[in-house]
C-alpha cells in the first residue's frame, strides 16, 4: 500500500499563484506521478504528468501556466501554478503509479475567485 497525500490548496485571485505538494510512501523514484482535477459537475481531468525519468506532459488548458516537477529525495512532488484562472477551479488530486498498483491522495482543494 502506498500512502498519498496533497497539499498546498487554497483561494487565490485570478493571476495569482500556487504551488501544490504531493508526498508518497516508498520511493517515488520508481513512480510515475500525475496530478489531476476534479470540478464540481466535471469528469476528472489530468492536469500534468511526471514520468520515472523525467519526462512531462500536460493538458493543452494549462501548458504555459503549470510545471510539475520532482523531488525525489524528499520523495514530492510539485504542481507550480501561474497565471490562474476562475476555470482551474477544481479539486487537485495525486496519483502515484508504481508497480504493484495504482493510488490516489484524498484531494486538495484549489480556489481562483476574485
Amino acid at each position: 500500500q502506498v500512502q498519498v497525500a496533497e497539499s498546498g490548496g487554497g483561494l487565490v485571485q485570478p493571476g495569482g499563484s500556487l504551488r501544490l505538494s504531493c508526498t508518497a510512501s516508498g520511493t517515488i523514484f520508481f513512480y510515475t506521478m500525475t496530478w489531476y482535477r476534479q470540478a464540481p459537475g466535471n469528469q476528472r481531468e489530468l492536469v500534468a504528468t511526471i514520468s520515472t525519468g523525467g519526462s512531462t506532459n500536460y493538458a493543452d488548458s494549462v501548458t504555459g501556466r503549470f510545471t510539475i516537477s520532482r523531488d525525489n529525495a524528499k520523495n514530492a512532488v510539485h504542481l507550480q501554478m501561474n497565471s490562474l484562472k476562475p476555470e482551474d477551479t477544481a479539486v487537485y488530486y495525486c496519483n502515484a503509479r508504481t508497480t504493484i498498483g495504482t493510488y490516489w491522495g484524498q484531494g486538495t482543494q484549489v480556489t481562483v475567485s476574485s
